[in-house]
């Protein structure tokens, strides 16, 4: 088939699943493409890079980063806080209930004194709090959980179509050098890790709402909403396959157990055997791992027994963190002599260091932000997790996708770093 055909094709695709999910029975206001538009953005790549405009990928690049990226972000950061000054009330019940990331983003910012690059930190905290504002214009809609469920598939409908589109036609553009060798997957993001987590966390979302509607038979328009949001599964499904990403298609996994398992009927009658649940997966999990079977899990996933060098990648970052107990500052480590220096150490021991992160959330924030931030990160965790659960109680639907993301975001960042902003780096 031509390329351009395809392309063809998969724009009518495009605008026919936006058409068969439409739902007329609930008003969201128009303020929710604020963080669909971000979410396009930070899941795929910046501005400047579809546009053909982006700087060279060196070093300057990470300090200072494109103006026409940080004006584009500059532009949706200023419309979502106006969105929630005319929200204050809900706003503000929403900033109480959510004290533990408050604090700890109140305590990135003061990292920043003591990063080498305190002009760059600073810039990386403000991105990071236009994510926690996006969040923020979503569930503080009149209808937060239809908003929810229409961000999920806004987002989705965009972005994984065209990853595979780019991906079978558009290979100059789907593609990209794998630093092992060869060529990786990369569909609208810019490297395979990416293209995993965001399909992951979509295909999530699809499976959710497919569950639901062949659980609740009284919605309206029941029937193309279901084809509509079936699709978007199977995509996110076959976009995981070809992203080779072992920990987004183990995460998924994960996640689709859980919400299957929470719309048993057995379980939603009994909400605290949601606790029983993922103590009998961790417990599989580390009995495996007692019993040596953590090979066998290994290689299932497409990995390699040594995680394709992650535990010397971790040995190596480790000992050279400025200060235990409060990091090198928000996002600061991998910037400056200090990754000439890793590169270098990396190279003396034979490790392949040409790395931007350490591929694990938890001593990613330990090198940043040191003991006290994976301290903030596990009261976070725990906190989210008694919400997700409070959520069950009350709505099972929403509560099962909530406890999906905990578990998931938990066991995601073993092997990556799945507590770092939202934003897009070079490709390694």
């Amino acid at each position: 088939m031509s390329p351009y055909i395809a392309l063809f094709i998969c724009i009518v695709g495009i605008g026919g699943l936006f058409f068969l999910d439409r739902d007329t029975s609930v008003r969201n206001s128009q303020a929710l493409w604020l963080p669909v538009i971000w979410l396009w953005i930070v899941g795929s790549r910046p501005v400047s890079d579809w546009f053909g405009i982006a700087p060279t990928a060196d070093v300057d690049v990470q300090l200072h980063g494109s103006p026409v990226d940080r004006f584009v972000f500059s532009v949706l950061l200023a419309a979502g806080i106006v969105v929630l000054i005319r929200r204050r009330s809900r706003t503000t019940a929403f900033l109480r209930a959510s004290w533990p990331i408050l604090i700890y983003l109140a305590f990135c910012l003061l990292s920043v004194l003591w990063s080498d690059f305190p002009f760059v930190a600073f810039k990386r905290w403000t991105k990071a709090i236009g994510d926690l504002v996006m969040v923020f214009v979503v569930v503080t809609d009149a209808e937060p959980a239809a908003a929810l469920r229409r961000f999920l598939s806004r987002t989705g409908f965009v972005l994984l179509p065209p990853s595979i589109l780019l991906i079978e036609y558009f290979p100059d553009l789907g593609r990209a050098p794998f630093s092992e060798g060869g060529l990786m997957n990369t569909g609208v993001t810019m490297n395979k890790n990416m293209l995993g987590v965001i399909t992951l966390v979509l295909s999530l979302g699809a499976l959710w709402r497919v569950l639901t509607f062949l659980q609740a038979r009284g919605l309206p328009n029941r029937g193309r909403r279901l084809l509509a949001q079936g699709t978007l599964l199977a995509l996110g499904v076959a976009v995981l396959v070809m992203a080779h990403s072992a920990t987004s298609g183990g995460c998924f996994a994960l996640g689709a157990v859980l919400i299957l398992a929470t719309h048993l009927p057995a379980i939603r009658r009994r909400p605290g055997a949601v606790h029983v649940l993922l103590l009998m997966i961790i417990l599989a999990g580390g009995i495996t791992m007692l019993l040596g079977g953590e090979a066998a899990v290994v290689h299932a996933l497409g990995r390699q027994t040594d995680l394709k060098g992650r535990p010397k990648i971790w040995a190596t970052v480790l000992p050279v963190v400025p200060n235990r107990v409060v990091g090198a500052g928000f996002e600061s480590f991998w910037l400056g002599p200090r990754l000439a220096r890793l590169y270098q150490d990396g190279l003396r021991r034979g490790i392949y260091m040409h790395v931007n992160e350490a591929h694990n959330g938890y001593i990613e924030v330990y090198l940043n932000l040191g003991w006290v931030g994976v301290g903030l990160i596990a009261i976070i965790l725990i906190g989210g997790y008694k919400r997700a659960v409070a959520a069950f109680r009350c709505d099972p639907a929403t509560g099962s996708l909530m406890l999906a993301y905990v578990a998931v975001a938990a066991s995601y960042s073993i092997t990556e770093a799945g507590f770092r902003q939202l934003a897009q780096l070079p490709r390694p």
